[in-house]
């Protein structure tokens, strides 16, 4: 299909129930659909949207465009769990049906108040000429998930922004409703984060933009979140046409985080100290990722794997992107941590030690068939260079490969150059990160069919990715410049579907 405007945006009642069913049977049959994450049951996912805890489950939204793999009029798709992992789809939350979101119910936040959860998101709007007039809209939801949208807006944009002003993320801090948005600029056309403060979540103060930064952060923040990780101010964010002088990055649009030694909201600054802006994850994939805290000041955060203006293969099966497992976060020794939540686990089947592999010849050693959902858990001991093979055909020619060094100088490369169906090339098709130097090496890895998520050294880092390999491509090996025996130990498990 072409997707212009007119089809983009052609209303959802204008969609035949026929077309939607093909769509839908048509991403559940790819051989590339996950098994075990959050996914579209047609056509596009991409932002999460209102991750929180409220009436004894946990929610998640996300961004829909339904009819294909395309940026059109999108709506909000709800989930409920009771355990981070074991998701129940609960359709259709927010649709575009209002003057104010006529043309999209785009991304935002949740937050529990009462016996009732409050939802507030950007609503879209064009005008005959195609203007964008952006609205920050409330809506609330009660505990029999009935949704009711305010009937005007809470906040219109401010005269100083251009109308690139959306994605609140709304919360409470000591007495009052705070809420953050990504805005533009209008004189400098610079990517800033707005701030705005409430008694009532009926009034807003502008309170300007935050500071948080001297550095120029191109030309648009998008999905800014503020949370609190073991007391310390965390801010999750999107800058577009950040200057990689300011921070080294390859994807289009990068993810970062900045931890903070305090924030003072009510001066709007958000104090950083010495640390640096960082990628919240250094793989290929990641945008947009949204985080919470709990009552009891735990912090969660899920994201979108998959990035803007970038075509991905299942592209053409009309269905595109997925969601992150949920990660819990916390701080070690002053870095952000991020780890699997325990849940994880209950999706085990039965592991398997590997502690001894099938040496095909002196430099090749097989650990395992690994089927296409599945948890690897390896240590690879210190002074050692090789790769890890993930995905591989027999003479792993295709692979999905992690080439790692644990004596000085260290390393990590991810690369998937030769894991199948080539896409955004233009980008790199290889990920590394610096490794202590002289110390074993730690992998987590998850396996989801076209899904890739590696936590190293125990949530140091995590290198999120897809990769499209050929069906039948199973083996897991590992190889070696050298004749000498590469030393690892770990477990396997086989993943169930949800």
């Amino acid at each position: 299909m072409e997707w212009t405007r007119e089809t983009r945006y052609r209303a959802y009642a204008d969609w035949s129930a026929e077309t939607l069913l093909k769509l839908q049977a048509q991403a559940a049959n790819s051989q590339y659909q996950m098994g075990y994450h959050i996914r579209p049951s047609s056509g596009l996912l991409n932002d999460p949207n209102g991750f929180s805890y409220f009436n004894g489950q946990w929610h998640v939204f996300y961004q829909s465009f339904p009819f294909g793999a395309a940026h059109g009029l999108k709506s909000w798709m709800h989930l409920v769990s009771d355990d981070l992992v074991h998701w129940k789809d609960l359709g259709l939350a927010l649709a575009p049906d209002t003057k104010f979101d006529s043309h999209g119910a785009y991304s935002g936040s949740a937050l529990p108040i009462d016996d009732k959860l409050f939802l507030m998101y950007t609503g879209n709007h064009r005008d005959k000429d195609w203007i964008r007039h952006p609205f920050q809209l409330g809506a609330w939801m009660d505990q029999a998930g009935q949704i009711t949208k305010l009937d005007e807006p809470l906040i219109t944009q401010p005269d100083h922004t251009t109308d690139h002003f959306r994605d609140p993320q709304v919360f409470k801090h000591r007495d009052l409703y705070y809420v953050i948005l990504g805005a533009q600029d209008k004189e400098t056309k610079t990517g800033k984060i707005s701030l705005f403060s409430s008694k009532d979540l009926k009034d807003f103060t502008d309170l300007g933009y935050l500071e948080f930064t001297e550095d120029n952060m191109g030309y648009m923040i998008e999905c800014p979140n503020l949370i609190f990780v073991d007391d310390k101010p965390l801010l999750v964010f999107c800058p577009q046409g950040l200057d990689k002088d300011v921070v080294a990055y390859d994807n289009i649009y990068p993810n970062m985080y900045l931890l903070g030694k305090d924030v003072q909201l009510n001066k709007a600054k958000f104090e950083a100290g010495t640390n640096q802006i960082q990628n919240l994850d250094d793989g290929f994939d990641v945008y947009a990722s949204q985080a919470f805290n709990t009552s009891d000041g735990k912090a969660y955060l899920i994201s979108w794997v998959g990035l803007p203006d970038v075509s991905y293969p299942t592209d053409e099966e009309n269905w595109a992107s997925c969601l992150s497992q949920v990660k819990e976060l916390s701080l070690k020794d002053g870095k952000l941590i991020q780890r699997p939540v325990v849940s994880m686990a209950d999706l085990r089947e039965k592991g398997t030690s590997l502690q001894a592999a099938k040496k095909v010849n002196a430099k090749q050693q097989i650990i395992a068939e690994s089927g296409e959902q599945y948890e690897l858990k390896l240590t690879l001991d210190t002074d050692q260079n090789g790769t890890l093979h993930l995905a591989g055909n027999d003479d792993l020619s295709q692979s999905l490969k992690l080439e790692f060094s644990t004596g000085k100088d260290a390393y990590l490369t991810v690369s998937r150059a030769d894991s199948g169906a080539q896409f955004a090339t233009e980008f790199g098709t290889t990920r590394t990160i610096a490794l202590p130097d002289q110390q074993a090496l730690d992998l987590e890895i998850f396996i989801d069919h076209s899904l890739c998520e590696i936590f190293v050294n125990g949530g140091e880092h995590v290198l999120t990715l897809r990769f499209f390999a050929e069906a039948g491509n199973k083996q897991i090996a590992l190889t070696s410049p050298t004749e000498a025996a590469l030393n690892y130990r770990g477990t396997f498990w086989k993943l169930k579907s949800i």
